[in-house]
């Protein structure tokens, strides 16, 4: 693994991290896995609460895909958990949005309902970082697939 600048302030607008997001919102779950948990590793504070909280997100969502509800909603609590503790991080990311949408599908899976009625979590970029994460052509540049 390549030393990375992990500071708050950069990071969100590193390669690794556009991987990461990029993967995410394709809704490839595992593969976002893996990468948010590469920054991870190296990540301290409330930038750490934040990666673990997507790490977490996207193993929900990867064991809904795979009919494991109860692993679903306990992995999906937990993320929402440590989202909620990096509130006041700036990633250049609708956290609010973010963590409404994991709130509601958590939601519906504790009661039963169907969560498809519910988007799928995403990262939803401010102004800024709205073509990168959004790019179709990120994928060849920064090899997320």
């Amino acid at each position: 693994m390549s030393e990375l600048n992990l500071s708050q302030e950069f990071i969100f607008e590193t390669a690794p991290y556009l991987k990461a997001a990029y993967s995410f919102n394709s809704q490839e779950w595992y593969a976002a896995h893996d990468l948010f948990e590469e920054l991870w590793f190296e990540a301290t504070g409330e930038l750490r609460e934040l990666l673990q909280g997507l790490i977490q997100v996207s193993v929900a969502e990867y064991h809904l895909e795979n009919g494991n509800t109860k692993g679903s909603i306990l992995l999906m609590a937990e993320g929402l958990n440590h989202l909620h503790a990096s509130q006041s991080l700036a990633i250049g990311y609708d956290l609010v949005l973010l963590r409404d949408v994991v709130r509601n599908r958590l939601s519906s899976l504790q009661n039963q309902v169907n969560p498809t009625d519910f988007p799928k979590p995403n990262l939803t970029p401010l102004a800024h970082l709205a073509s990168l994460t959004r790019n179709p052509s990120l994928s060849s540049t920064c090899e997320c697939k």
